[in-house]
């Protein structure tokens, strides 16, 4: 007779806050920046936004602001240390740095130092050329499968905009996976005792993969919803806020494209004042305009988020 053996399931909270500070992403991390804020759905919390709340604010002393629902990770071989079934939560949270957290092991980092090859305001970074194109290459052509080494090149073009292919910015998570498939992010490779070869910060568990769905929302969402106005200051310089949405997509943004686009969509207004400290000529301060605060979303604008030449 077959005995049967029942697994637990756990239920964890996880959370992809994000800050924009001094024109650089951020993300909270904890555990000396190897894991996102997390910790278990308890009976005593009255809904899965409350008890996230109260772990991040618990683990990381910050309060948190606007906060959406991200995805929820059940894969099968999700299990913590006694063998049990973890359920994985997530959340996006919206907020601004405030310095040091004032807990150990707590902090911000730039989220380019897990996804290096993700920023490209700079143009392609030479790791994707030196690094990760020759791993990719190596990967798809070992199969003596035809079909399986044709359909592994399509991916690795269309993910990573190789071989005439767009670069399509939100596909943050699908270029993770495949590097994950390809075995050369550590985290796959303590699975398979193999060598990573692509550069970036890994993380506990299956914490990089949720950062990366983090950032592929926010990149999608910024070109329909204003939502970049949870990141910014009360005052800021049309500058400051182009260098805050080029910071989330990765992207450079043509200037006057960029302006003109706000003018026209009607999102922020001049407060009157002026920017004080610094280089050139001082430049004017708007806000986002008082209906775009209450609504939060204005239908129909989209941020254009690619470079134009």
């Amino acid at each position: 007779m077959t005995e049967s053996v029942e697994r637990s399931v756990h239920a964890e909270l996880v959370a992809v806050l994000v800050a924009v500070t001094n024109g650089e992403p951020r993300v909270l991390t904890t555990d000396d920046a190897r894991a996102l804020p997390a910790g278990p759905f308890e009976l005593s919390h009255r809904s899965l936004q409350a008890g996230l709340r109260d772990w991040v604010e618990a683990q990381t002393h910050h309060p948190l602001g606007y906060v959406e629902q991200l995805y929820t990770f059940a894969d099968g071989d999700r299990s913590d240390e006694s063998g049990g079934r973890v359920i994985s939560v997530s959340y996006l949270g919206l907020t601004r740095e405030a310095g040091e957290t004032g807990v150990a092991q707590v902090g911000w980092q730039d989220w380019y130092r897990y996804f290096p090859w993700e920023d490209r305001r700079a143009g392609t970074p030479a790791l994707v050329d030196e690094v990760i194109v020759p791993r990719l290459s190596a990967w798809c052509e070992d199969s003596a499968d035809a079909s399986v080494r044709a359909r592994r090149h399509q991916r690795a073009g269309i993910t990573f905009g190789l071989d005439g292919a767009a670069w399509n910015e939100d596909m943050v998570l699908q270029r993770y996976e495949l590097l994950f498939e390809a075995g050369l992010v550590p985290e796959a490779a303590r699975r398979t005792g193999g060598q990573a070869a692509a550069p970036g910060q890994p993380m506990r568990h299956d914490h990089r993969r949720i950062l990366a769905t983090g950032i592929a929302r926010l990149r999608a969402k910024i070109k329909y919803r204003p939502v970049v106005f949870e990141l910014m200051p009360d005052e800021f310089t049309l500058l400051q806020l182009q260098m805050a949405v080029e910071a989330l997509a990765g992207r450079g943004l043509h200037k006057q494209n960029f302006r003109r686009f706000i003018e026209q969509q009607d999102l922020v207004e001049e407060t009157g004042a002026m920017a004080t400290g610094t280089a050139g000529r001082p430049a004017k301060l708007f806000r986002f305009r008082r209906d775009v605060l209450l609504e939060r979303a204005i239908a129909g604008s989209k941020l254009p988020v690619s470079r134009v030449v």
